[in-house]
This record gives C-alpha cells, structure tokens and sequence, in this order.
C-alpha cells in the first residue's frame, strides 16, 4: 500500500473522530495528514512527508486553534444591531406610556413605550430595555415608582386648611 493512501486513510480516520469530539484538534491533525498524503501522491520521500505532517500540525495548533477556540467561547452570547440593545439601562427624556415617549438609550434618543400599559413612567426615571419593537425601544422602570398623587385630591391639603391634630391658630 503506497504511503500517500495510509496518509488519506488517517485524515479520514481523525476527520471522523474528529466529528464525535469536536475539539477542532483532531480536525487540525487531519488537515496535516491530508497535507502529508499530498505530498505523498506527488512522489515526495516519506520524509518529506512526516515532515509536511509536522509543519502542517505545528501551523494548525499554532496560528489556527485559538482563532477557533476564540469563536468557540464568544459563542452565541454576542449580540449586535437592536439586539445588543436589550436589557441596557435608558434615561427617560419625555413620560412614556403605553403608546408613546422618548428614551436616552446608548448616547441616542429612542422612542419609547411602557411595558406596563397602565403604568406612565416619568421624565428622569431610569429604565430597562426589555426588547425592541422596530425603531421603539419597550421598556420597564428600575425601580418602583412613586404612587401619582392626585391634584386636589382628598389626602392633600392646602396651606389655608388645618392639618387633623393642629389647631389653627386664632386671630384677635
């Protein structure tokens, strides 16, 4: 059996094992191989070979391995576009509510609606992205807001009435 089909007949093999490992190693040793059996097929000694095997491997775990493991471990987490915009903090510029307002997101003004649809969160409220609806960033407070106190309303007094428990001061 000629050496170039032995070399073939290995890239074949750590190609496969390389499919059940994923570990881009043996993926890389295969690739060498292939190399070693080219240079076998062109009626170079077996000494050039193992040495094209050689240079080949050293090459791959040297310059392309941590290229790979670098994609490996960014993986899917890295976002971008309107995605990578999600889960950020915003500075609400105009109130939001259900339908309408204007957010400070990532140094840019972005329209904005409340998550919430009864809630309407107030100039100077910090926010949290919690997705994108087309050019409208859906937001949702930090933390939670004051209860809206209502004009005039019956727990509000004014300065000319009496507190419950204060006399008013008479006048002579």
């Amino acid at each position: 059996m000629p050496a170039w089909l032995i070399w073939i007949i290995l890239a074949a093999a750590l190609g496969a094992a390389e499919f059940f490992t994923l570990t881009f190693v043996l993926g890389l040793l295969a690739t060498a191989a292939l190399v070693a059996g080219l240079l076998g097929a062109l009626g170079l000694p077996v000494v050039v070979q193992i040495i094209g095997f050689a240079a080949a491997s050293a090459a791959g775990i040297v310059l392309v391995k941590p290229i790979m493991e670098r994609q490996i471990t960014r993986g899917p987490d890295v976002r971008s576009g309107t995605a990578a915009l999600v889960g950020r903090s915003a500075l609400v510029l105009e109130p939001v509510d259900a339908d309408h307002g204007l957010v400070k997101l990532s140094g840019e003004e972005w329209s904005a609606r409340s998550l919430d649809e009864d809630l309407v969160i107030p100039v100077g409220a910090h926010v949290d992205v919690v997705e994108i609806d087309g050019a409208t960033a859906v937001v949702y407070p930090r933390e939670a807001l004051p209860e809206p106190i209502e004009p005039n309303g019956p727990d509000q007094t004014r300065p000319d009435q009496s507190r419950p428990g204060r006399e008013r001061p008479e006048s002579d």
